[in-house]
C-alpha cells in the first residue's frame, strides 16, 4: 500500500482524536454536555484538536522522521491514554519528572495486562501500520510547498473554529484550563518540553550557600536526637488519631502524640513536596529551578555541625541528600526487613549502633518511607498486617472496588502506625542521653476513587484536598522543653510544609539569620 505523507499523518492524527482522546472528550462533556446548543462547538473542538495534532506532526516529519516520529507518539500516547482513563492523572512536566525519578521497583507497580493491552490496540498495531505503507516520493520542493499549505490551513481552520465559536472558546481558555491538560499527545509533549526546559536551567545552575552562620545555642546544653520520617502518599483524614472511624494508628493512640490535622502539603508527587519540604523558599515561591539554586535544610544543619543521615526506602532523596550520609534501604543486602519487597522497619537495623558512635553533638535522622506508594497498596505491609478486609490484591486497581482499595491503603497506614511506634520505643531508649523527638510529616496524599479520582500527582490547583492535606504527628520526649498544651491547643490551625525548615531549626536550637520564628509551629 502507498500513500502520500499528508495523508498518513492525518490518518494517524485522526486515530488520535478518535481513539486517544477519550479522557479529554469526557472530561470536556461533563463541563459542555452533548446537546443541540453545544454540538457546534464540540465537533469544533475535535476537528480543532486533529488540525493542531496534524499540524505538529507535519512540523516534525520529513523524508527521514516521518515513520520514527508517528510510531513514537503511537506507543506513547497508547501508554498515556491507559492512565489517564484508568487513573484520571495528567501528564504535566512534573508527572514527567517522577517518571525519570521513579526507580524499577515502583514501576513494576505500575505494569499490568491493561495497560499491555492499550499498547497493543493503541499503540504496536497502528504503529506497524505505520512501518508497513509506503509512503509516495515527493521532491524536495513539493514537500516544503505541501508543509505552508497543511501550516496554512490549520491556522486558517483553528482560528476560525474559534472565531465561530468565541464564545464558547472564551470559557474554554479561561475558566476551564484544566482540559487541556487532557489532550493527548499535545499536552504531555509540551509538558516534556517544559520539563527538559527546567532540567537544562537546573543542571547549569550555581548552588548558592544558605545558613552559613548556623550555629548550636549558647543556651543549649542538652543534645538533640530528632528522627524526621518523610511519609509517603499518607491522608489526614485516614488516621484514627484525626478522627477515622477505623484503628488505624492503635499504637500510636497509645503514646502522648501530638496530630496535626491540618496539615498541607507543598506539591501533589513526591520529586516535588520532597525538595519543596526542605527547602527555606515557601510554596507559593518554590521551583524546581530556584530549589536546587540554594541549599536545604541538612546543608544549614551541618553547617552547625549537626551529624546527619539519611536512610531511604523510597526511590531516592529526589538530591536532598546529596551532602549528606545516605544509605539506600531498598536492598536485601542493607535491609534486614525484606519478603515481598524490603520493608520501612529495615531502615531501623543498626540506627543504634550509630546514634552509639556519635560521641559528640545533636543528631538528626531522616527516615524515607515506601509507606502508601500505590497503586499496589498490599505491598506495602507484612501479612501481619491485613487487618482490613478483603483487599485490592493487583495493581490494576481500576479491576477492584473502592472498598477493597480502601482496605489496602488503610492497612499500610496500619504498618506506618507499627513503624513510627518502634522510632517512638528507640527514642525513648535515648532519652538519657538526648533530648528526643520524631516528626512524621507525608510529602502528598492520595486519590482513593474520589470524583473518578486515583493515585496522585495533579496539578496543585485542580489537584483535591486528598492529595493535599497530609498526615503529620510529632513526639517529644520527657525532657524535651516544650510547651505541650500550647502546642496542643494550636495543632488544629493550619499549617503546610513550609513551616518544617524553620521548625526543625527551632528544634535543634540552632540560631541563624535565616530562622523565621514566625514559621516555627513550636513557636507560632
Amino acid at each position: 500500500m502507498t500513500i502520500s505523507t499528508t495523508k498518513l499523518i492525518f490518518l494517524v492524527s485522526l486515530f488520535f482524536v478518535l481513539f486517544d482522546n477519550s479522557a479529554f472528550f469526557h472530561h470536556v462533556l461533563q463541563i459542555y454536555p452533548l446537546s443541540l446548543k453545544n454540538l457546534g462547538f464540540l465537533i469544533s473542538l475535535a476537528i480543532g484538536l486533529l488540525t493542531f495534532i496534524m499540524l505538529f506532526l507535519t512540523l516534525l516529519s520529513s523524508k527521514l522522521t516521518t515513520k520514527p516520529v508517528l510510531i513514537l507518539f503511537l506507543i506513547l500516547s497508547a501508554a498515556a491514554s491507559y492512565f489517564m482513563n484508568n487513573y484520571n492523572v495528567v501528564i504535566d512536566h512534573i508527572m514527567i519528572q517522577n517518571i525519570f525519578q521513579t526507580n524499577l521497583a515502583e514501576t513494576s507497580d505500575l505494569l499490568n495486562p491493561e495497560l499491555l493491552y492499550y499498547c497493543m490496540l493503541l499503540g504496536v498495531l497502528p504503529a506497524f501500520f505505520v512501518y508497513r505503507v509506503r509512503i509516495e516520493p515527493e521532491t524536495f520542493r513539493n514537500t516544503v510547498l505541501k508543509r505552508i499549505k497543511i501550516a496554512f490551513l490549520s491556522i486558517c481552520i483553528i482560528f476560525g473554529s474559534i472565531l465561530l465559536f468565541s464564545k464558547f472558546y472564551t470559557s474554554f481558555f479561561r475558566e476551564h484550563k484544566p482540559l487541556r491538560y487532557y489532550t493527548n499527545p499535545v499536552y504531555y509533549v509540551y509538558s516534556a518540553g517544559k520539563y527538559v526546559n527546567r532540567k537544562f536551567k537546573t543542571s547549569k545552575t550555581v548552588i548558592q550557600p544558605l545558613g552559613l552562620d548556623a550555629k548550636m545555642s549558647a543556651t543549649d546544653s542538652d543534645r538533640e536526637l530528632i528522627i524526621l520520617v518523610v511519609g509517603e502518599a499518607a491522608r489526614a483524614d485516614r488516621f484514627s488519631l484525626n478522627g477515622y472511624q477505623r484503628e488505624t494508628n492503635p499504637l500510636l493512640q497509645q503514646e502522648d502524640i501530638i496530630s496535626f490535622t491540618n496539615m498541607y502539603s507543598c506539591g501533589t508527587s513526591t520529586a516535588y513536596s520532597v525538595p519543596c519540604m526542605f527547602s527555606v523558599l515557601p510554596r507559593n515561591e518554590y521551583s524546581d529551578s530556584k530549589g536546587a539554586s540554594i541549599e536545604n535544610l541538612l546543608d544549614v544543619l551541618q553547617h552547625a555541625h549537626v551529624n546527619v543521615q539519611w536512610r531511604d526506602n523510597n526511590s531516592n532523596s529526589k538530591h536532598i541528600a546529596g551532602n549528606v550520609p545516605y544509605y539506600n534501604y531498598q536492598l536485601p543486602s542493607v535491609n534486614s526487613e525484606c519478603d515481598t519487597e524490603c520493608r520501612d522497619m529495615g531502615m531501623l537495623t543498626g540506627l543504634q549502633e550509630y546514634i552509639n558512635n556519635q560521641p559528640k553533638g545533636d543528631i538528626f535522622i531522616v527516615l524515607h518511607q515506601m509507606g502508601n506508594h500505590g497503586p499496589a497498596y498490599y505491598k506495602r505491609y507484612p501479612t501481619a498486617f491485613e487487618k482490613f478486609t478483603p483487599v485490592c490484591k493487583t495493581n490494576q486497581i481500576d479491576e477492584c472496588s473502592k472498598e477493597e482499595i480502601g482496605n489496602g491503603y488503610d492497612n499500610a497506614i496500619l504498618y506506618t502506625d507499627f513503624f513510627l511506634d518502634q522510632i517512638i520505643k528507640l527514642l525513648k531508649n535515648n532519652s538519657q542521653q538526648f533530648e528526643t523527638a520524631m516528626v512524621y510529616m507525608s510529602d502528598h496524599g492520595e486519590s482513593l476513587g474520589e470524583y473518578g479520582l486515583y493515585l496522585h500527582g495533579l496539578p496543585y490547583q485542580m489537584a483535591p484536598d486528598t492529595q493535599k492535606h497530609i498526615a503529620s504527628v510529632f513526639w517529644f520526649g520527657e525532657n524535651f522543653h516544650l510547651d505541650r498544651k500550647s502546642l496542643r491547643e494550636k495543632a488544629s490551625k493550619r499549617f503546610s510544609h513550609d513551616n518544617l525548615f524553620h521548625t526543625i531549626l527551632g528544634m535543634m536550637e540552632i540560631e541563624t539569620s535565616i530562622y523565621d520564628k514566625r514559621l516555627d509551629i513550636l513557636q507560632n
